[in-house]
């Protein structure tokens, strides 16, 4: 029997990989300061922002006057569609090859204070129908196997403009982690003929110790194996390889979902809580992927307090990923939270 007080060590099945866990260092999870820092609102409109209607952009384009979901390729792309193939292979030592790929950004609203736990559950939706329809028109492109979709929130995860928007990177190859997942939910579908994430979605509502937030078709969870303090995925309940396969109600309950979820974010240390969101979902070569489950991994480095993040240092990056609180900790710490916002529920902001 496993006894979870101890140190012990979890299991990804999607990827294979381990997580060190080492409850027994945190006997009470919140030691140290656990104050907020409510940094001040934004403005609706920013003149400076390169992201808001009607503005300059870095790379010199101007923003049209927007007024829901924008769209547009990225102008400091890290993929480029017009890539020559090529490649090299020294002994197998020195291996490289050319890579297509395009790169876009999304916009979330004109409003450059409006993030997703501030926004309306039908502007999420807005936002969900634009991602779907990116997946499919960028899907459909003969050279693109991946779409990756992802959002990374505040500057402690790298967003250099904090106007509320995403990224997607298509490639012409399966990334790294994504085939991983691709890899282990395909041995498992071949073994037990169901998709993986459905089946541990289950154990999950059997236990019920992990759970953060449920509605009708969506699940919100700490992983049995987070890697960060608070790290959640969200789940359908039904087998969704992709986001292109959610019917309309569906799409509304993963917005209340998203929203839901980041709200009790920022209610959890009464700040803007980072993140880096990423969709992972069936590749985009054209098969049916009956081993996908569409998965929303959130990814936040916060641990004590809004000024505490978790590191990756030292035994994470030499040997294997580390967390002291356990992942059902994370959850009772979440679930509690209030599904209101905390700006909603005092000063307010305006709408």
């Amino acid at each position: 029997m496993l006894d979870t007080g101890r140190p012990h060590r979890r299991l990804n099945p999607l990827t294979g990989e381990w997580v060190q866990v080492s409850p027994h260092r945190t006997q009470r999870p919140w030691q140290g300061a656990s104050g907020s820092t409510r940094p001040e609102q934004p403005p609706h409109y920013d003149p400076n922002c390169y992201l808001c209607p009607g503005n300059e952009r870095a790379g010199g384009a101007r923003n049209p006057n927007y007024t829901g979901t924008y769209v547009f390729t990225n102008d400091f792309s890290a993929l480029l569609p017009d890539t020559k193939p090529g490649e090299e292979d020294e002994q197998g030592l020195l291996v490289a090859e050319n890579e297509r790929g395009i790169c876009k950004v999304i916009c979330f609203s004109p409003r450059h204070d409006l993030t997703i736990p501030l926004m309306q559950r039908e502007e999420i939706v807005a936002v969900l129908e634009t991602w779907a329809d990116q997946y499919r028109e960028l899907g459909e492109l003969e050279f693109i196997r991946h779409v990756q979709i992802f959002e990374n929130r505040g500057q402690m995860m790298g967003a250099s403009n904090p106007h509320p928007h995403c990224q997607i990177w298509a490639n012409e190859t399966v990334p790294v982690l994504p085939a991983k997942k691709q890899q282990h939910q395909h041995a498992y579908h071949r073994q037990h003929g169901r998709p993986l994430l459905l089946d541990y979605l289950a154990l999950e509502l059997g236990r019920r110790e992990r759970i953060v937030y449920e509605n009708e078709h969506f699940v919100v969870l700490v992983p049995y194996w987070a890697v960060w303090p608070f790290e959640t995925m969200i789940l359908p309940r039904e087998h969704r390889p992709r986001l292109t396969d959610l019917r309309a109600r569906e799409l509304s309950a993963l917005a209340e979902a998203m929203r839901v979820l980041t709200i009790k974010y920022d209610n959890l240390f009464e700040t803007a809580f980072p993140y880096s969101m990423g969709i992972h979902q069936a590749p985009t070569d054209g098969k049916e992927h009956a081993e996908w489950q569409l998965q929303l991994i959130y990814l936040p480095p916060l641990l004590r307090s809004a000024t505490v993040p978790k590191f990756m240092v030292g035994y994470e990056l030499m040997a294997m990923p580390q967390r002291d609180i356990t992942a059902e900790i994370a959850a009772e710490r979440l679930r509690v939270q209030a599904e209101e916002h905390y700006l909603l529920t005092d000063e307010g902001i305006d709408g």
